[in-house]
């Protein structure tokens, strides 16, 4: 019965997540799924791997279908022993994406509960912490490893609380299996902003350890910590090794070219530009958002409604009402420094007013911890706006100048925050004997949230509410309608300062009745359960007239019954506490709900056939796949940004966040440039191009090169920059280009400086995404290139069966001596990586398992031995 007790507030919770979740994407329960613009492009991109694993229930590990080939690493490949993923799986088992927006609730009520929360405030605090707006826009577009690996930030957190708080079993149990889950998320941008802050806690901890010079005791602590990233790294160690092993590849490396696409000579050789690395710079002014989400205009595509300015505009201007409606739903009010903003990053001014609440109140040192990992976050996503800061982290601090939009960094503060709020309404119920005390910290936050929203206020005509594309609007439209433009971002801005100020009235109403008018919060509580019962019985007869059985109807009743015996328990035994709780509760949840609303809803989702099959085939794609030989593809609209064309065809452009760099070059600095020799090279046989009324047509190419030929001589050169510029001017199927320096171990200059006889012929007889088999017959000696990506780690070229050394060649592609006669040449793709990781991989997965068995074994072993011990001790 203890054990019941002990747990049923637990499942409870988990059953309260599973619900708001499924509510909150109450389309998934109808088979919709959500359409996100990324996951679109992924399904671009692996069309050819997903295929080819149904047909052979093998891994690829390799796709030509994308950036004229790269391997599947970042792609969704699966890894042999991948257990780690095995329980992730069994986590999330909800439709997508309500599964991750449960896991943001469970790791965060995970973190609550090691910070002694008790299980209403600490599932108040997780909702709160799940439905902060950035958390939602970013499942709404598809970033879902990014939302992946926020969700098992706040276990990772828990667990080095806990050891740090000497309780290194269940600490490292713990953090070796929130590590290894965080890690097997596959976003370690997130991973690496959650290492920034875990070393904040750390250091915390570590000061007080060493202050109270516990020497042996911190050292413990750090063994425990390091054991359990070692296993925790391990079990993911195929995909880590196999990421770093590609990320030399991609364009998240540093280049080899010293010139620009224009001649210019580079001033730095980081793979990222400053500029790039810094282009989605959070505004210094623009932080204000997260306390009131529409300040800066909220988004680029904002729904400003009827009452807008625009739309008077339009209609005064002769736009019929239907169309004046339909344009000002989607409206460009953002006006922020960034270039694109999907929605604002509104943490809920109830959850910054009960944080700051805790500041005046709770008397934990912790909550400095918090503080400054919100506070830090906050500075870096400023980037350029505070160069000082970014400069000095891009050139000194390890890795940070890998990752692009450093505004994403501010997902630490998005975590920080709730917890500051959730400790500062625990402070207040703990101070119930000192009303004094509670008073005056209430009244300090109100005047501090209150005079923050003022001065905003006041700062108005401080601003230009000016946009980055408005010069294009001014042209377009003239001057009248971005005047009307800004007016409305001047109404937004008042009006969600009024909004803020009315939530931090509401939230100082609830908790000053709580001091002085009880029998108000009692009132308030009847209120509350007469409306939820009425809502229940309201919908519970909407659904059985109309039958409306699974949709958000349905559940309406359900939601509000469970709700209204709650309220009732905690009603009918006047616990004023619990009532207050539930309000503040609502209160901030309805805040964060209201707004995430307008970014993310059922309008979203879509029928699974379109998330299938998110691009349609055109007519220029029917008349191409007629060709059923091996060729690529190139959609001139893509730019080598879309994965459209990789969805049908063998495209050389693509979408993905890590492109294969010398690919990237490729066309930055010879196919933008008109250069069709290199597209001749890369067997670019389909050129999909667009004419002047945008109207799609292929042209086929007669120049190309094919699959593979014999060129008659190598020209030799010693670094990547003479490569680059003798493409400019190269006669492709005569000559190829060789950088002695990237194989000079194997392949002396004189073997390279002969003739070669071009009279023989090559050709494939067989294709799959890792494996290319051809034929040859030549006369003589000869040196083919093939029109396929040289990539060392994992193609294995074969003649007749013998394993036999190929070298690159023109920057991007294979080539290999071939010896005179009829051959049959094989390119495997064969990586070590993933077999010598899977290996690790497995281990690690067995002593984790290990660790798990003795951890149990030892505390239960170790409880018993304790209770002999007091028992003796009595006797």
């Amino acid at each position: 019965m203890k054990i019941v007790n002990k747990f049923y507030p637990h499942a409870l919770v988990i059953l309260g997540f599973i619900l708001v979740s499924l509510i909150y994407f109450y389309p998934v329960l109808q088979g919709k799924q959500i359409f996100q613009s990324d996951i679109a492009q992924y399904t671009g991109m692996a069309k050819e791997q997903n295929d080819f694993r149904a047909a052979e229930n093998t891994e690829p590990y390799w796709t030509n279908s994308a950036f004229g080939g790269m391997p599947t690493y970042q792609l969704g490949a699966n890894y042999p022993n991948d257990f780690v993923g095995k329980v992730d799986d069994v986590l999330r088992f909800l439709p997508r994406p309500a599964d991750y927006l449960f896991l943001y609730f469970l790791g965060f009520y995970g973190l609550l509960l090691v910070l002694k929360t008790d299980p209403l405030k600490a599932f108040i605090g997780a909702i709160a912490f799940g439905f902060s707006t950035y958390l939602i826009i970013i499942l709404g577009v598809g970033h879902n490893a990014k939302a992946h690996a926020i969700a098992y930030m706040p276990l990772v957190i828990a667990g080095f609380i806990l050891v740090f708080q000497k309780k290194y079993i269940w600490g490292g149990l713990l953090t070796m299996f929130s590590v290894a889950l965080e890690v097997n998320a596959n976003h370690f941008q997130m991973t690496y902003y959650l290492l920034i802050f875990l070393l904040i806690l750390s250091g915390y901890f570590a000061f007080n350890f060493i202050k109270e010079k516990q020497f042996k005791e911190l050292g413990i602590a750090v063994g425990v910590l390091a054991i359990a990233g070692i296993f925790a790294i391990g079990a993911n160690a195929t995909n880590l090794m196999a990421t770093s092993e590609y990320a030399k590849f991609s364009t998240r490396s540093n280049s080899e070219l010293t010139f620009n696409p224009d001649g210019s000579k580079k001033t730095n050789e980081n793979a990222l530009s400053r500029e790039y690395i810094t282009e989605y710079s959070y505004g210094i002014a623009e932080s204000f958002n997260l306390i009131a989400p529409r300040l800066f205009g909220g988004s680029n595509h904002e729904n400003i409604g009827k009452d807008s300015r625009m739309y008077s505009f339009m209609i005064e201007h002769g736009v019929p009402y239907d169309q004046a409606e339909d344009f000002v739903s989607g409206m460009p009010t953002y006006w922020g420094d960034q270039p694109i903003v999907a929605a604002p990053a509104y943490i809920g001014i109830v959850v910054f007013f009960l944080g700051v609440l805790a500041l005046f109140i709770d008397d934990r040192k912790i909550k400095y911890v918090f503080l400054g990992g919100a506070l830090f976050s906050l500075v870096l996503s400023w980037g350029k706006n505070f160069s000082l800061l970014t400069d000095f982290f891009i050139d000194y601090v390890p890795m940070y100048d890998k990752f692009r939009a450093v505004s994403s960094i501010q997902v630490i503060l998005e975590l920080c925050f709730p917890v500051l709020a959730v400790m500062g309404i625990q402070s207040f119920f703990k101070l119930n004997g000192d009303p004094k005390l509670q008073q005056k910290a209430l009244v300090q936050t109100t005047v501090f949230g209150l005079g923050t929203l003022l001065i905003l206020l006041l700062a108005k005509n401080m601003f230009h509410f000016s946009g980055s594309s408005d010069n294009y609007f001014l042209e377009s439209y003239g001057p009248d309608f971005v005047d009307a433009l800004k007016e409305d971002r001047m109404s937004l801005y008042l009006a969600d300062l009024l909004r803020s100020a009315f939530f931090v009235i509401l939230s100082f109403g609830f908790l000053f009745c709580h001091l002085k008018y009880k029998n108000v919060i009692i009132t308030l509580g009847y209120i509350l359960l007469f409306a939820l019962a009425l809502l229940g019985v309201f919908y519970l007869f909407i659904v059985i007239n109309e039958k409306s059985l699974l949709t958000i109807k349905s559940f309406v009743p359900l939601i509000s019954f469970l709700f209204t015996y709650v309220v009732w328990r905690v009603v009918s035994k006047k616990d004023y506490n619990k009532l207050i709780i539930v309000l503040i509760g609502l209160l901030m949840v309805s805040d964060l709900f209201l707004i995430d609303k307008k970014y993310v809803s059922a309008k979203d989702f879509v029928s699974p056939v379109e998330i299938a099959a998110p691009f349609q085939e055109t007519p220029s794609d029917a008349q191409i796949l007629k060709d059923t030989t091996h060729y690529r593809v190139f959609e001139v609209s893509g730019n080598m940004s879309s994965a459209r064309a990789s969805y049908f065809h063998n495209s050389l452009g693509g979408y993905h966040a890590a492109k294969p760099r010398r690919i990237q070059q490729l066309f930055d600095y010879q196919i933008a440039k008109n250069n069709m020799e290199v597209l001749d090279m890369l067997n670019v046989k389909y050129i999909i191009q667009t004419d002047k009324e945008g109207k799609e047509f292929p042209t086929i190419n007669p120049n190309t090169n094919g699959n593979a030929w014999f060129v008659s001589a190598v020209k030799l050169v010693n670094k990547p920059d003479d490569v680059m510029k003798a493409l400019d001017h190269i006669d492709t199927k005569r000559v190829a280009v060789f950088n002695v320096h990237e194989h000079e171990a194997k392949f002396k200059n004189a073997r390279l400086k002969k003739q070669w006889d071009t009279t023989g012929t090559i050709k494939v007889v067989q294709y799959k995404p890792n494996y290319i088999k051809y034929q040859s017959d030549n006369g003589k000696d000869g040196l083919a290139v093939f029109s396929e990506m040289y990539y060392k780690n994992g193609w294995n070229a074969y003649v007749d069966g013998q394993l036999t050394d190929h070298f690159p060649v023109d920057y991007v592609l294979r080539a290999m001596e071939v010896p005179g006669g009829k051959h049959t040449i094989e390119f495997k793709f064969e990586p070590q990586v993933v077999k010598t990781g899977s290996i690790i991989t497995l281990a690690s997965s067995i002593g984790m398992l290990l660790l798990l068995i003795g951890g149990i074994y030892f505390k239960k072993f170790f409880r018993k031995d304790s209770q002999r011990n007091q028992e003796e001790t009595k006797k």
